[in-house]
């Protein structure tokens, strides 16, 4: 599996990181902070057989993406997992967009159906693989701690997992 994902500008990473660190303090799931997952969101995900060939399409595709803000606006969840949700603004949709479109066409290649337009759901994971307690727990910790917040998209990567290994990174 290959994800593409954005990465913020130091403060908004630094704030990020605390809810994650709070949140894993206060359930007993480390998780995040034991597999050094850093505060991001996935904007794709796939199969394919052609690593290079979906590398420079995405060098092309991200050669005109440009830094830019996005808001957290609330707290959500889903099975086993707690996140906090950007506003699906104008910049990510377009991200979204650029990316399947760019990918899409490569033979051999299987595009998750919870990263394609119009059926991706944006979010940044602040705990994941919880209990039903730990949930609960997780979600009392957001519920007093977090406020809304705007942050700056500064880099795009490609990496593929298990194992967790980065093909690219571009600065944008």
């Amino acid at each position: 599996m290959y994800l593409i994902s954005l990465y913020f500008d130091d403060k908004t990473e630094n704030q990020i990181q605390s809810y994650i660190n709070d949140v894993a303090k206060q359930c007993g799931n480390a998780f995040m902070i034991d597999n050094n997952v850093p505060p991001h969101i996935t904007i794709f995900a796939f199969e394919t057989l052609h690593e290079n060939t979906v590398l420079g399409a995405l060098k092309s595709a991200i050669l005109n993406i440009k830094r830019n803000k996005i808001e957290w606006v609330t707290v959500g969840t889903f099975p086993t997992v707690i996140f906090i949700q950007p506003v699906l603004n104008e910049y990510l949709h377009h991200l979204s967009i650029v990316i399947y479109e760019g990918i899409v066409n490569i033979p051999n290649t299987k595009i998750s159906k919870y990263y394609k337009p119009f059926s991706w759901l944006p979010h940044t994971t602040i705990a994941k693989q919880l209990s039903e307690e730990e949930m609960r727990n997780a979600f009392d910790v957001l519920q007093k701690s977090f406020e809304v917040f705007e942050g700056e998209v500064v880099r795009i990567e490609l990496a593929k997992k298990n194992p967790y290994r980065v093909i690219a990174s571009w600065e944008l």
